[in-house]
């Protein structure tokens, strides 16, 4: 009989956040994904910062005035700390992992992330949650892009890869990274079946590509380098949104015009688009695959395998997790959960039982 490859459909989401707010993003986000499910869908995927918001704000405003900076601080207080580790804890990861439950779906969110309560640091990350409702680990964006490194750290090296599913492994980039050469054949070496783009809501006003257009391209030549099916999930404008900008009257009209923003797509793995593109309306994209096409068109062109040549081309990943604040000893108690996050009764000495395999947090499991 031979392999079997599953045939599902996944669904992407065109739509915006309730701008800078977390809590009713997340009950909108739990919406979309019960309805996803309700259809039928496997995989969801999101747009970019879609909990609570990208800080689209950029493109108008200078990084430091009183708009700009408001605006950061609001999307730093409803940015949504994510666990290191199981359980969930956190209402609004506790909130998306009962949607997915509920669906019956896996989910890819995308959002912005905080280190603490207390922390002035934020990532842009995509989170990766189980039909079961199983936070399975999340990716943080490698570099931050134009505007968002006022308020982006670059990610983590350990959140980089794919996740192992009954589906073949599934993966995700944000923006930009979408064309980065090195993580495209890094996950094509890791066999990605499936792969979900997240897009924000709109290109900077003097971009000669339309936000559209851009994604389409570049869902394609994903597609195309890896023969994974490509999700690509965009952000919308809504009337929300244009208020809190305060854009001036050429910016307001480049956020009103509906070929800037939207998007969706879903692409083949021979580069065909199977479903979209959305423009700036509101909903959810759906397309039934068979992962069987992602092996056919492997069987002419497999860039991390047959049609390669390792003799000529190596790429090199370091995955080991910088700490930028490690204690060595703790004799005075202080902080004893500080650095690593272990709590084990002591004043802090021996050996941190919080250090993971590099690559944890999901990838490599079923």
């Amino acid at each position: 009989m031979g392999d079997k490859y599953p045939k599902l459909k996944v669904a992407a989401v065109n739509a915006a956040p309730v701008f800078l707010d977390r809590e009713a993003s997340t009950e909108k986000a739990c919406q979309f994904i019960r309805e996803a499910g309700a259809n039928g869908a496997k995989v969801i995927a999101f747009p970019e910062g879609f909990i609570p918001a990208h800080p689209v704000w950029f493109h108008f405003h200078p990084g430091t005035d009183n708009v700009a900076s408001r605006l950061s601080l609001q999307l730093l207080k409803n940015s949504v700390i994510i666990p290191e580790k199981e359980p969930a804890g956190g209402p609004e990861i506790a909130a998306l992992c009962q949607a997915a439950k509920d669906a019956g779906t896996y989910v890819i969110m995308g959002l912005c992330e905080k280190e603490s309560l207390y922390s002035g640091t934020m990532y842009n990350s995509q989170v990766f949650i189980s039909p079961e409702g199983r936070y399975m680990g999340k990716h943080q964006k490698i570099m931050p892009t134009v505007g968002e490194r006022f308020v982006h750290k670059v990610g983590s090296a350990d959140t980089f890869g794919a996740f192992q599913t009954e589906y073949g492994p599934i993966s995700g980039l944000m923006c930009s990274e979408n064309f980065n050469p090195l993580a495209i054949f890094a996950l094509a070496s890791e066999g990605t079946m499936i792969h979900a783009m997240a897009w924000p809501n709109h290109r900077p006003i003097n971009a000669r590509q339309p936000l559209v257009e851009n994604i389409s391209i570049s869902a394609q030549g994903f597609a195309r380098m890896t023969k994974a099916y490509v999700i690509a999930s965009a952000g919308s404008v809504d009337e929300r949104m244009i208020k809190m900008l305060e854009p001036n009257e050429r910016q307001e009209q480049f956020l009103r015009n509906p070929a800037n923003s939207g998007g969706s797509v879903i692409v083949a793995p021979d580069a065909s688009i199977v479903a979209g593109p959305m423009g700036n309306e509101e909903g959810l994209l759906y397309a039934d695959v068979d992962l069987e096409n992602c092996l056919k068109t492997k069987l002419h062109l497999d860039f991390a395998g047959h049609y390669n040549r390792p003799d000529i081309f190596q790429l090199h990943i370091n995955r080991q997790t910088p700490r930028l604040y490690v204690q060595e000893g703790n004799p005075w108690g202080f902080g004893a959960d500080a650095g690593c996050g272990a709590d084990n009764g002591d004043s802090g000495e021996g050996d941190c039982s919080c250090d993971d395999e590099p690559g944890a947090g999901g990838r490599g499991k079923s």
